[in-house]
């Protein structure tokens, strides 16, 4: 982009073009921090590429082991130590069982991450998705409790991220609204209150197809077991849980007043 402004024809006509289109394209233009959460990932997966023992050693020191945490067993050996249950809470949503395993996830973030990230800033985005992917984890941990195959995945954070998104997502100028703004301005509408927000049909009907196609088919993060594998739909739901009800405390945005019209909402009348 180094033309003079009397470039030839062919070019100068492209950069006006770019320009304005740009902020309608705003799943083509990841915010920052989305870019290095996703490159993350991506940089830890090529943990695959190291000898087989390595890459155990590193599932069962970072990857979620409710075995851990059972005080009976005082002889069991698994590498990482006493600081493992503490890091492993959230250091097994960085890890995949394969490239799909990661797809599924990065295409799930692109949307509802790059709305998140926008709103919330670098710092609290990662801070949330850390929280989100703790609160998966223990909802693992309370439901396995004696389970020794190691969880590993980001699907409770990013369950956690879609629920924080639909707290403004159906709002009007957001990003899936029917009167959608740029990127950054959907991304900062004010969100509803909870309850109020639970009172609209497509949030609740964005609500039953979730779970509907966590539990059915269960989409997301993974024990890894050769014989066992199974997916750990109840971390999707303590992550989702943890996304829709701490949201406030991570939003930046002013909350709408609660006696103001909604007129995204189905009922523009009610008041909380």
């Amino acid at each position: 982009m180094d033309s003079p402004p009397n470039s030839p024809p062919p070019q100068s006509p492209d950069l006006p073009a770019v320009h304005e289109e740009a902020p309608r394209e705003p799943i083509l233009t990841l915010p920052a921090a989305l870019t290095a959460y996703i490159a993350l990932l991506a940089l830890i997966h090529l943990r695959v590429l190291l000898p087989p023992e390595i890459e155990n050693w590193t599932i069962d020191v970072f990857g979620f082991i409710p075995k851990r945490y059972d005080s009976s067993l005082l002889n069991l050996q698994i590498p990482g130590g006493a600081g493992a249950k503490v890091w492993t809470f959230v250091t097994y949503s960085l890890l995949h069982a394969n490239l799909t395993h990661l797809g599924f996830n990065v295409l799930w973030l692109l949307p509802f991450g790059s709305a998140l990230a926008r709103r919330f800033g670098a710092v609290r985005f990662f801070v949330f998705m850390a929280v989100t992917a703790a609160a998966g984890a223990l909802a693992h941990l309370v439901t396995h409790e004696h389970a020794v195959a190691p969880m590993i995945g980001a699907s409770a954070s990013v369950s956690g991220a879609m629920a924080a998104a639909i707290r403004f997502a159906f709002a009007r100028g957001s990003f899936l609204s029917f009167s959608r703004s740029d990127a950054d301005t959907a991304a900062k509408v004010p969100a509803l209150p909870l309850l109020r927000a639970l009172r609209d049909g497509r949030v609740v009907a964005f609500l039953a197809v979730w779970f509907g196609v966590n539990i059915i088919f269960g989409v997301g993060a993974i024990g890894i077991d050769s014989e066992t594998t199974s997916v750990a739909w109840q971390a999707h739901i303590g992550g989702f849980f943890a996304g829709l009800l701490l949201f406030a405390l991570f939003d930046p945005v002013p909350r709408v007043r609660s006696d103001a019209a909604d007129a995204s909402s189905r009922d523009v009348s009610d008041r909380i």
